[in-house]
């Protein structure tokens, strides 16, 4: 199924051009610095239960889709938030729901995502569809009971170097204890996401600020007190290896307020009288205050707005979050970032990666930041447009403003797992074969595009991510 010069120019002299690139960067190993796997795959290595478990239960990608056509998420496995008429998932009938609506997928990356690893994972190659779907599955199934296809077998096979999850404040950390106990030589770190205790918006607010405070012994009704807690729980994730935080504000909006302005604007928010202009100038307040932490611990700050969460109503309210319902909305960044530039953009020792859901920002507002900003980095494009197309349009956006070394290479975003191989495949095919254009155009040299596509596959997410 996967033709050799997937995502290649049809002109020859760049098609030429891009496979020699690509010979440079496709065995080299997997950094994948941001991204929502589940650690206690790792941390226990237990096998993963059956093929739908495995790709469409945890996948909002596929789900989203199929439930644009009006199938149901209970009859795809997942689970009502108050337990009622949940179904005893029979996988065998959610993958053949998947393979009967595979054509849905056609002209998106997720069809390329699920050909690719079908076929470099467990040696699949019969096209999926009604008539393959038992097959398939059986031979999914059967790799899943091998210890080939256990967890940390796959990360060494996948040649993953590092990677990290993505972590509350709450969290315990639990599973990373347990990796860490367990002496496996993966490399496995977190990621800090304030969002439960930063965002009074979030369902839970006042209660999360009560844990935080319990787990750290402060008093976080106080504005001192909760800076601390917050900073405290920093260094905790630090000490299981996090290199970076990672904020999913609706906006990107900053502010520098007093230090009696913002313990003010907490205490209306404990009180949950904020309005949502408040609401969101506190977040703006809380980002701010997380670059100056960032100052004392080295996280890198991984900033992630514009997109509109659990638009969904009735699907929050039965099967809650993360059901495949955010939506990507207008996002300024001149402006909204101008508090926080003005006060740390200049400090070259800050690493500040900025993402959109807004493509019209990245030549007007994005790529000319990033191009001035000793602080500021872009991050790879993201979400709903790290595709072939979106990853194009990024490359040509941003590169004539930024250039490539104020980009982070690629983070493959996921919470499925064994797509990271083909997300990254995607991301360096799609590169060399720029890059390629650049070269056949004499706007590069071969041997500066050799390196430049190296550096963007995997030396510059190593080093921004300080992995």
């Amino acid at each position: 199924m996967l033709h050799d010069d997937r995502l290649f120019s049809s002109d020859t002299t760049q098609r030429a051009i891009a496979r020699r690139l690509y010979s440079e960067v496709k065995d080299l190993p997997i950094v994948s610095p941001h991204g929502h796997t589940d650690p206690a795959w790792f941390a226990y290595d237990e096998p993963f239960p059956d093929p739908a478990t495995l790709f469409v239960i945890p996948d909002h990608y596929i789900f989203r889709m199929l439930y644009s056509q009006g199938i149901s998420l209970s009859d795809l496995g997942i689970s009502r938030i108050d337990g009622k008429s949940n179904p005893t998932p029979d996988p065998r009938k959610i993958w053949q729901v998947f393979a009967e609506n595979w054509h849905l997928f056609r002209g998106t990356p997720t069809k390329m995502w699920m050909e690719h690893s079908l076929e470099t994972v467990f040696g699949v190659t019969d096209k999926l569809g009604p008539k393959t779907a038992n097959v398939i599955y059986d031979r999914v199934a059967a790799c899943l009971a091998s210890s080939e296809f256990r967890p940390r077998a796959l990360f060494e096979k996948f040649k993953i170097e590092a990677l990290a999850t993505t972590e509350s404040p709450l969290d315990l950390l639990d599973h990373h204890k347990a990796l860490r106990a367990s002496n496996w030589k993966g490399k496995i770190v977190t990621a800090y996401r304030p969002d439960p205790v930063v965002d009074p918006e979030y369902i839970g607010f006042v209660d999360n600020i009560a844990t935080l405070g319990d787990l750290t012994k402060e008093d976080t009704h106080t504005w001192k007190g909760y800076l601390t807690a917050l900073a405290e729980r920093r260094q905790y994730f630090k000490s299981y290896g996090a290199t970076s935080t990672d904020h999913g504000h609706p906006t990107a909006t900053t502010v520098d307020l007093s230090e009696k302005e913002a313990a003010s604007l907490f205490q209306k928010a404990l009180a949950g009288k904020l309005t949502s202009t408040e609401a969101d100038i506190f977040r703006g307040q809380i980002l701010t205050e997380m670059v100056r932490m960032s100052l004392d611990d080295g996280l890198v700050i991984q900033i992630h707005p514009g997109s509109f969460r659990n638009h969904n109503s009735n699907l929050f309210l039965t099967y809650g979050r993360d059901k495949g319902a955010d939506i990507p909305t207008r996002t300024d960044y001149v402006k909204a970032l101008k508090p926080l530039l003005d006060r740390f953009g200049n400090n070259s020792h800050l690493t500040i990666i900025l993402f959109t859901l807004d493509e019209t920002s990245y030549s007007r507002e994005l790529a000319p930041l990033a191009g001035h900003y000793p602080a500021l980095r872009l991050g790879p494009a993201w979400w709903f447009f790290d595709s072939p197309e979106g990853m194009r349009r990024y490359r040509e956006l941003v590169t004539e403003t930024a250039g490539f070394y104020n980009t982070v290479g690629f983070n493959d975003d996921t919470r499925a797992f064994t797509s990271i191989p083909a997300r990254h495949d995607v991301a360096r095919r799609v590169d060399c074969s720029f890059l390629a254009r650049l070269v056949a155009e004499h706007r590069l040299d071969e041997d500066e595009a050799r390196e430049v596509a190296i550096d963007l596959a995997y030396r510059l997410a190593k080093s921004a991510y300080k992995l």
